[in-house]
């Protein structure tokens, strides 16, 4: 099975409805297939084989949509799904293999034809494709193009009969949620390595994260909390406060934090109940059985004499007699199955009313953790048991943790605190004790410093990495990272979205008119969008006017989801306004020796997407085109084709040349003369190699010097361009231009490198 090649138009995607009609996405295939269906098939008549065939397909496709997988395409008895092909929640890999171990379940339950029992290979890969976001419904054949189709295929091939086999992503992506037991590496044709196997076992029982080693900052936050929490026990006034932060804010640890710390108030000791949301329960009120199990002291596992025994004692002393003997059944069936059955709620309205119970005879504090990922039956149940305790005057506080996206149906009478990112210097700290604890140098936390944006979940996944072999020199994004920081770019809306995948194309600091130019929108439709973006809390308003990225890994995946010819069309339509006739909006190659402080060349600069300090502001911005330097018989092409992207470039006095002797191509510069429709200050630099024999189409001169006197012969002196490759996820930038550097010295400054661009990103548009 090959994988198909999507090719784009950039006009067509230039002007597209939003989102982009086509997107480079992290997608998990779903491949599955009946063992031994032509001997099977052979033995039917063809009308039992119809019959069978309906039944298969009905059951497996039901599954699928259940757990919001998208159909692309049967072949003979083989099904092929995509989770997270137009929207992901961070957990498609974990629904895919839920969805896997489902259907294996329910064909095993389903009579078919004939009392036969059919058996079916399911196999499940993470990993990016090119996906058509138009076409992500069932049925759309062609939706995803990649490499990881045919690994889903390969993958089902390699699994036991009844069995689910993961690649490894997929199995890193479902630690801690799905049960897996690894299997011997698989020769694979064309592969080498083999590739390693997992299989799915069944799910992991939820339990309480690990939270070790000192909290750091978030002491402003505590303080809010605690003052919030002594202030409604010590009034009997139940408040209900809203902690919202993105994922990896530290919202857990905060949580974990104040039940650790918060034990008595005004002397009177404190009970906690604590409950947390696991993705997609199978039972829609288990939050609050685990609440119960909580105060009760059940454990999963339990037989129902150890239960009934634990009830009994928690009971005993809230209710009557004859009230407990009633309730211990009820309270039983909906510790075993908390659903949306009419036994579960009257199970619910029991527990709530032994929540009521032990908060009139001393303080309570209930808190569910990643209520986001709750049903709407739990928000009612919090709903009710809050509206209650208000009514009776009880010493109660509710504490519900959550992401900003999500939002309560019902109205609210929570008050909001927001967790913001941690100070520069506090993140120092911890990535310092992550590194140390990791037994890892303590000399990266310079380097993660910039990329974790002072979420100290990123700054965890960054060091984790490190500690599985991620390399130093590049630190790329981990997958996690990847996951979550893509589930919030799927919670925007069309026009969010577009603008903050614009944004990540830019470099330096955003404007609203860098982005309106990119999208080739009005001026100033991209104000709101940018607004709702920064109430979001993914974006930061600038001092200077203008906006940046909350986190570093959002900017790179904003940016990464969008195809290369996108890009490329984005990056012209930037440079077009400032006379720059470039197809790579990346280099802007800078003369040192006519360097002054030009505001105006400070606002071209930015808008070109470099980041020039005002000291290093020239007049005249001299780009490379690409499409002369990337031909096939020069070998200055060659030699930027192998590099991700010109990092940086350096253009070196004639003089060096016999000292340094490069073996790059050389350049020649000449000014262009000025026209009405070009800026005089802005020249270009044609590239040809020193083997090649072919002149430059022009005199070549140097540059006026002060006086406006020539050097003599310099236009004999050509400069010798070196290209160096900076090292991928790197913050470092360019030299500082100097402005006192020798006349014909041209150094370049590159964008901040946080879009790493593929290969033939100019040739692609």
């Amino acid at each position: 099975m090959t994988s198909s090649i999507v090719v784009i138009d950039p006009q067509r995607t230039g002007t597209g409805h939003w989102p982009v009609p086509e997107e480079r996405r992290t997608v998990t295939v779903l491949f599955a297939d009946i063992v031994g269906s032509t001997g099977l098939v052979d033995q039917l008549d063809p009308e039992d084989v119809r019959a069978l065939q309906r039944a298969y397909f009905d059951t497996v496709a039901g599954v699928l949509h259940r757990w919001q997988g998208v159909v692309e395409k049967y072949v003979g008895d083989a099904v092929m799904a995509l989770f997270g092909a137009r929207h992901s929640d961070g957990f498609d890999a974990y629904r895919a293999v839920r969805a896997g171990l489902e259907i294996q379940a329910a064909l095993d339950r389903r009579p078919m034809v004939g009392g036969i029992r059919l058996r079916v290979r399911v196999g499940v890969a993470t990993g990016e494709v090119v996906v058509d976001l138009g076409g992500a419904v069932s049925g759309g054949h062609g939706v995803a193009s990649g490499a990881v189709i045919t690994t889903a295929a390969r993958l089902q091939e390699f699994a036991e009969p009844g069995s689910v086999a993961l690649c490894a992503a997929t199995a890193r992506a479902t630690v801690g949620l799905i049960t897996q037991r690894q299997l011997a590496a698989v020769p694979v044709a064309g592969r080498v390595p083999p590739m390693p196997v997992w299989h799915a076992v069944g799910l992991v029982r939820p339990g309480t994260d690990r939270h070790d080693g000192p909290l750091i900052g978030r002491r402003r936050e505590l303080a809010t909390i605690r003052d919030q929490v002594s202030a409604a026990i010590r009034e009997h006034s139940p408040r209900w406060l809203s902690v919202v932060g993105p994922t990896g804010s530290g919202r857990s640890r905060l949580l974990h934090e104040l039940t650790r710390g918060l034990t008595t108030v005004d002397g009177v000791s404190v009970r906690w109940c604590v409950a947390t949301c696991q993705p997609y329960p199978d039972q829609v009120l288990a939050p609050a059985a685990d609440l119960l199990r909580g105060l009760a002291g059940v454990r999963h596992g339990d037989g129902p004499a150890v239960v009934h025994d634990r009830l009994v004692a928690a009971l005993t002393w809230l209710f009557p007699p004859e009230r407990v003997a009633a309730a211990i059944p009820a309270l039983q069936r909906f510790l075993t199955t908390p659903d949306s059955s009419s036994a579960a709620l009257a199970g619910a309205a029991i527990c709530r009313d032994v929540l009521l119970r032990l908060a009139a005879d001393q303080p309570l504090i209930v808190a569910v953790d990643d209520v986001d990922r709750a049903a709407p039956a739990m928000s009612r149940f919090l709903h009710a048991l809050f509206g209650a305790a208000t009514a009776r005057g009880l010493p109660l506080a509710l504490i519900t943790v959550h992401q900003p996206q999500w939002a309560d149906t019902r109205p609210s009478p929570a008050r909001r605190m927001t967790i913001g990112p941690l100070a520069t210097v506090q993140s120092g700290r911890l990535l310092r004790h992550l590194l140390s604890r990791a037994g890892q140098p303590v000399t990266l936390a310079d380097r993660l410093l910039p990329l974790v944006g002072g979420r100290p979940g990123h700054a965890a996944a960054y060091v984790a990495s490190l500690v599985d072999g991620a390399d130093p020199a590049t630190l790329p994004l981990p997958e996690a990272l990847r996951r979550v920081v893509g589930a919030e770019l799927d919670h925007l809306d069309g026009e969010r979205r577009a603008v903050l995948m614009a944004a990540g194309t830019l470099g330096g600091v955003i404007s609203g008119a860098a982005v309106d130019r990119a999208l080739g929108w009005t001026p100033g439709r991209s104000a709101p969008a940018l607004g709702g973006l920064v109430a979001a809390g993914l974006l930061l308003p600038h001092r200077s006017g203008g906006y940046t990225f909350a986190a570093p890994a959002l900017r790179q995946v904003a940016a990464e989801r969008l195809p290369r010819a996108l890009r490329a069309v984005f990056g012209r339509r930037v440079a077009d306004v400032v006379g720059l006739d470039t197809v790579h909006p990346d280099v802007v190659l800078i003369d040192a020796d006519r360097a002054c402080a030009d505001p105006a060349d400070a606002g071209r600069a930015a808008l070109s997407g470099t980041a020039v300090p005002r000291a290093q502001v020239v007049p005249r911005a001299q780009v490379v085109p690409l499409d002369s330097v990337r031909g096939r018989n020069s070998r200055l092409g060659v030699a930027v084709a192998r590099t991700n992207r010109l990092d940086a470039v350096f253009a070196v006095p004639a003089s060096d040349v016999s000292r340094h002797r490069p073996r790059s191509p050389t350049v020649t510069t000449s000014p262009a003369a000025p026209t009405r429709e070009t800026d005089p200050r802005v020249r270009r630099l044609r590239a040809h190699t020193s083997t090649d024999g072919v002149p430059p189409t022009r005199g070549s001169t140097t540059p006026p010097q002060a006086g406006g006197a020539r050097t003599p012969g310099a236009d004999r002196a050509p400069v010798a361009i070196r290209v160096v490759p900076a090292v991928r996820g790197s913050t470092e930038r360019t030299a500082p231009v100097d402005v006192g550097s020798p006349s014909g010295v041209v150094r370049a400054l590159p964008r901040p490198p946080v879009t790493h661009w593929a290969d033939g990103l100019a040739a692609s548009a």
